[in-house]
């Protein structure tokens, strides 16, 4: 019987992988059997490729493989993503965090008014763009909102394991009207869902299949959510407030307009690192 190497069962691992198509079977193989064992990152698979790995873990990686390529998300299967250099925990009650969101987080750094009241982060899901600026800025108050109590449980969640909970309040609402009169808030910031209706089928199968569908489209039009932030969080900002946006980047002059026609001030369009439009800022009127 052959002995069971690191070496051995990640390049079967891979293979697999390549078969089902994947951009970087090696890298996903390496995250899935690194969270088998336990490994600080992936760093004692480089080091230790002839380490032995027993026939369970081996049993277990094929299983992971064979979901991971039928188009399950990897973060789905080790229950993490890391996002801002935060470890959060994520399933199927909320999206993913990409990497694109990160500029969200360095936007509203850059330009909230720095006053003592509260940010609002709307649609929160698993609390990464909330708990992100509450691990940047101790003086910062959070509110995490979200319309779905099951995403508001994975935020808590992971605003607890943080060390975060007692600066980030969790509340279910529909909208930022539903945080009563204003202004009564510095800061706005939403990675709101903006996939037209239509739209969904053709993303990619493992986003489509298994992710929450409500967190991924609004509506037909894709910008029902977008529109109704803007209209609402007019009321809830202080003078000079900062309401931030992720947007489809094919739809960055559609949500610049409608910053304009509502009066908003010193729009910004942020770009992400491959320079398409990906986050829409404004300024509450002074």
């Amino acid at each position: 019987m052959s002995r069971l190497t690191v070496a051995a069962v990640l390049e079967a691992a891979a293979s697999r992988l390549r078969a089902a198509g994947l951009a970087q079977p090696r890298l996903e193989a390496e995250v899935l059997l690194a969270h088998l064992l336990g490994t600080d990152g992936r760093v004692r698979l480089w080091r230790e490729p002839e380490a032995p790995v027993a026939r369970e873990v081996e049993g277990e990686l094929d299983e992971l493989c064979r979901r991971r390529a039928s188009g399950e998300p990897s973060a789905y299967l080790t229950g993490q993503r890391e996002f801002w250099s935060l470890p959060l925990a994520v399933d199927r009650r909320v999206l993913v965090p990409r990497p694109e969101t990160e500029h969200l987080v360095e936007t509203a750094l850059a330009r909230l008014p720095g006053g003592a009241e509260p940010v609002v982060d709307f649609g929160t899901g698993s609390g990464c763009v909330a708990l992100a600026l509450a691990s940047e800025r101790p003086e910062l108050r959070l509110i995490a909102v979200d319309r779905d109590p099951a995403a508001l449980a994975v935020a808590g969640e992971n605003a607890r394991r943080l060390g975060l909970a007692g600066q980030v309040l969790l509340l279910r609402a529909d909208g930022v009207a539903a945080l009563g009169p204003g202004p009564c808030l510095q800061g706005v910031v939403s990675n709101p869902p903006y996939v037209p209706a239509g739209s969904v089928a053709r993303l990619q199968p493992e986003v489509r299949e298994h992710e929450p569908r409500h967190a991924l489209t609004p509506g037909p039009d894709g910008l029902e959510l977008t529109r109704a932030i803007v209209a609402d969080a007019a009321s809830a900002l202080i003078p000079g407030g900062l309401l931030a946006l992720e947007v489809d980047p094919a739809r960055r002059d559609e949500v610049v307009a409608l910053l304009a026609q509502a009066g908003w001030e010193g729009v910004q369009v942020t770009p992400d690192l491959e320079g398409r439009p990906r986050v829409v800022s404004a300024l509450r009127r002074r």
